[in-house]
């Protein structure tokens, strides 16, 4: 019974699959978004974003006046990560590079993945927020990662432990040592 208790806290342990992958970013995480300013400092910005499950990609809805859209169009390098706040803690963390599918437009392809994200994130208010908003010119942003690293659970991935002290290695199931295609 205590092991079952302590399992349960520290969640599933080790990588994340597609699959995890794709039900965390469906609970409407917040993506911290770095891109790398005109003076080339980094530049973090929270956003909301959409999984494609389809290629593996993220799109991004920005404001026509953003900042880090600018920033994208300039040097499309960029590092984001999707996290949980609370244990048991899952994260993501992408690089890539910032495709601009749409400079910024009225009513264009950005539209009905903006309204998905607006109910993602603000639930049944969210049509109601983003009709509201119509008209103001967004830009369409896709990034495909080119290096993702996943972990989930409360728990060090085999890469930060040192082996145990009688010269054994530290014993840890497969899938822990951090590191991850994405799937």
């Amino acid at each position: 019974m205590g092991e079952i208790a302590r399992a349960d806290w520290r969640g599933k342990i080790g990588t994340m699959s597609r699959e995890d992958m794709a039900e965390h970013f469906g609970k409407g995480a917040i993506c911290r978004l770095a891109t790398l300013d005109e003076n080339g400092w980094p530049y973090v910005v929270p956003v909301w974003f959409e999984f494609d499950d389809a290629d593996g990609g993220f799109w991004f809805v920005p404001r026509r006046k953003s900042a880090w859209a600018a920033h994208i169009q300039a040097d499309p390098r960029v590092s984001f990560t999707i996290d949980d706040d609370g244990a048991p803690y899952r994260k993501v963390m992408v690089q890539g590079r910032g495709k601009i599918v749409e400079e910024p437009n009225l009513g264009g392809a950005w539209v009905p993945i903006a309204e998905r994200m607006s109910v993602r994130y603000l639930g049944p208010n969210g049509p109601e927020y983003l009709t509201s908003s119509l008209d103001q010119p967004r830009w369409l942003i896709k990034v495909m990662p080119e290096r993702v690293v996943t972990w989930q659970g409360v728990d060090w991935a085999r890469k930060y432990k040192d082996p145990v002290r009688d010269g054994s290695a530290a014993r840890v199931a497969d899938g822990q040592d951090g590191t991850s295609t994405g799937g």
